[in-house]
């Protein structure tokens, strides 16, 4: 076939606009269109005050609690794995109806902020009653606490509804500590994220504690089962890039964080990343924003799908 060096008008505006979207994407911003629906503007004209309060609750909280950006974090991960980010991980038993995901093995005793969450239901129920969904509650307070952390911001995509079951299956299947690379990349890909994602996604253990039983040393140190480890020993309230030099030393606390340099497909998958994002503070910021937008943007309800809880942990149809 021969080649040409000539593109129509058509063509050359099709790439131009390509470019522009790759651009954006760079940046952390998804293309126009994407995320079905949702808008960083949803509730400008609604609940203008909303990402103000989510801040003031949580700032509030910091103070007795310095764990809460990072346990609150992990709710939003918790929640978009399972179902999609349609906030089901906050629904408690209300059997035979509602079986709660935390009891599952992933969140039982383990999973923590929910009061906190009940918080800024409670105060934005006061400020724009029946508005703000709790699953927009988490992606706003996922973001927040990692600004307030030292970490990147980025334009939070909102108009989430919440949910009205829960998925005890898929939550048994949520990302463990001990999972291999393959196990995590397929858990990771079955949700639509690439190795760049789960790289990136994976640095929120810069911040935050785990229990010793669930790390690499399993309690060996002669510390009762329960005992709480920091996660990055380096800067551990900060959110930094710190974690991926502690992978290049060998100093990862959970196994599932170490098997991205240490696995025998690590070095064409997920190793050229760590090493990346390890020299580069800004390259892993701008990706992991991305990442938290794209994990975000997992399956949301929107329009008339689903409900605006006014309690973050019962379905309105179940006796608020």
């Amino acid at each position: 076939m021969a080649s040409s060096s000539r593109f129509s008008p058509l063509v050359l505006l099709l790439a131009a606009h390509c470019g522009l979207l790759m651009l954006a994407s760079a940046h952390g911003y998804p293309p126009s269109g994407a995320g079905s629906a949702l808008s960083s503007t949803f509730y400008d004209a609604s609940c203008p005050s909303a990402h103000n309060v989510v801040r003031r609750v949580i700032q509030d909280a910091r103070v007795s609690d310095p764990r809460i950006p990072a346990s609150l974090i992990r709710l939003h991960f918790h929640d978009c794995f399972v179902n999609g980010c349609d906030g089901s991980l906050l629904l408690d038993d209300n059997l035979p109806a509602i079986q709660t995901e935390k009891a599952v093995p992933a969140n039982d005793n383990s999973a923590r902020g929910f009061p906190v969450v009940d918080d800024i239901k409670a105060a934005l129920e006061h400020a724009c009653p029946g508005v703000v969904s709790c699953a927009d509650i988490l992606a706003l307070a996922a973001e927040i606490s990692v600004e307030l952390a030292g970490g990147p911001r980025w334009r939070v995509l909102l108009g989430r509804r919440d949910g009205t079951t829960t998925n005890i299956e898929s939550a048994n299947n949520l990302p463990s500590p001990f999972d291999s690379l393959d196990v995590l990349q397929e858990k990771f890909r079955n949700v639509n994220l690439d190795d760049t994602d789960l790289v990136a996604l994976q640095g929120a253990h810069t911040f935050g504690k785990v229990q010793c039983q669930f790390t690499r040393e399993n309690c060996t140190a002669g510390q009762p089962e329960g005992t709480l480890e920091n996660l990055d020993e380096v800067t551990p309230n900060l959110f930094d890039n710190k974690y991926y030099g502690n992978l290049l030393h060998g100093r990862a606390q959970l196994s599932s964080d170490q098997v991205m340099l240490s696995d025998p497909a690590a070095p064409t998958t997920t190793a050229p990343i760590v090493h990346r994002f390890a020299s580069n503070q800004k390259d892993f910021f701008r990706n992991f924003a991305a990442s938290m937008i794209k994990m975000g943007n997992i399956s949301p309800l929107t329009g008339k799908d689903g409900e605006i809880r006014k309690n973050c942990r019962r379905v309105n149809s179940k006796g608020y």
